[in-house]
């Protein structure tokens, strides 16, 4: 397997959204919590104090357009009626219902971040092709993936017509792939110009993860995950044939999935919206995906004559916890700082699916030394991990 990656596109969202802002909602909304007096310091170890959304927190936190009597007001009045109140008893019953603030819809969740979805992953595109040399129409292969927002058609058949592509594009939409879309994208791509080098396919993640903050859930998980997560569009060519544009070869990808730990991470549709659901036992899995990565690379480099290391690992595992966990099992003879730019990312959030392609561009925007041998990982809700090696040009 070679294939040759170009610089990606990263668009981050616009809306820069404050810590302090999200702490202040949650102490307003859930005053009373048994968390209330920790979630100032669980805030400040995460160490992000501001995240950009494709909208702003006044979004994710409005009530929804409709009161809480959204249905069943003919049955209310007849109840209420039944019940010897007057008509104008009746009226003013009803009145004070619909006044009472409601959640948002899924519809009124989704519908606008769908719309920022698209809008972001256009620019990404475009700018992904700007940076190849590329237009549109060389596009043979187009590879999506947005998990929380879910459309059909989908993020490819909306970038297929606003670009627009040629009609016998490859559209390969992968909506589900969540945090392993960077990596899991860029194995695929490498594995289709591998069957035909003159393919040029691009990837594009778009994922507004803002729309998991769901203001009424008083879990702490809940409040974990308001805290956490960031909204970014990003965009890469892949190609079978090196290009002066080219700053990367992709030489080889491994995949793996931990049985019976689907659970463990997950996204539920509720009336509301989408929760993501964390469970405190999925770092440690996690770790299961790391270890089997040190033995990948272990036995792919066994018979290397001098010893072998990488000079950048590009991870998204999730959080900083598993970072940590990297740097105290890899080798002892390998450098410091693998994972500099890793760490420099969690800073504004977790970007999800966008998130290996978002530091590999800050090591990009970093300058690396050709040769440099690079390793990307990521693990996902599964669980599930893919990691791809390569070497800078």
């Amino acid at each position: 397997m070679a294939a040759y990656l170009c610089p990606p596109a990263v668009i981050h969202g616009e809306n820069a959204v404050e810590t302090s802002q999200i702490l202040a909602e949650v102490h307003d909304r859930h005053p009373d919590a048994p968390w209330a007096s920790r979630i100032d310091g669980i805030a400040a170890s995460t160490g992000i104090d501001t995240r950009g959304w494709m909208l702003p927190l006044e979004a994710a936190v409005a009530p929804g357009t409709g009161g809480a009597l959204r249905t069943g007001q003919a049955a209310a009045r007849e109840a209420l009626a039944r019940d010897g109140f007057t008509e104008q008893d009746v009226e003013r019953a009803i009145a004070a219902l619909e006044a009472i603030p409601a959640p948002q819809t899924v519809q009124e969740r989704t519908e606008p971040a769908w719309a920022a979805v698209q809008d972001y992953g256009e620019r990404a595109a475009r700018g992904a092709l700007q940076a190849a040399g590329l237009d549109p129409s060389d596009v043979d292969c187009l590879i999506t993936s947005n998990s929380t927002t879910p459309a059909l058609p989908g993020l490819d058949v909306a970038l297929a017509n606003r670009l627009p592509l040629r009609p016998d594009t490859l559209l390969l939409p992968a909506t589900q792939w969540a945090c392993i879309a960077g990596t899991r994208s860029l194995a695929l791509a490498a594995d289709l110009v591998a069957a035909d080098p003159d393919r040029v396919v691009l990837v594009v993640i778009s994922e507004a993860l803002s729309t998991t903050y769901q203001p009424a859930d008083d879990s702490l998980e809940s409040v974990i995950v308001r805290l956490l997560f960031a909204d970014t569009a990003v965009a890469a060519v892949v190609t079978g044939r090196p290009r002066a544009e080219s700053v990367l070869r992709l030489d080889a990808s491994w995949h793996h999935t931990l049985p019976g730990t689907r659970d463990l991470h997950r996204l539920e549709t509720r009336e509301d919206g989408t929760h993501f659901v964390m469970d405190r036992r999925g770092p440690r899995a996690v770790q299961q995906t790391v270890t089997a990565m040190w033995e990948w690379l272990r036995r792919r480099h066994e018979d290397d004559v001098h010893a072998w290391h990488p000079d950048l690992l590009l991870a998204h595992p999730g959080g900083t916890r598993v970072l940590e966990y990297m740097e105290q099992t890899m080798p002892d003879d390998w450098p410091s700082g693998l994972l500099a730019h890793s760490r420099d990312s969690y800073t504004t959030g977790n970007r999800g699916g966008a998130a290996v392609l978002d530091i590999l561009r800050r090591a990009h925007d970093a300058g690396q030394k050709p040769g440099s041998r690079t390793v990307l990982y990521a693990a996902a809700p599964g669980l599930t991990a893919t990691a791809v090696e390569g070497e800078w040009l």
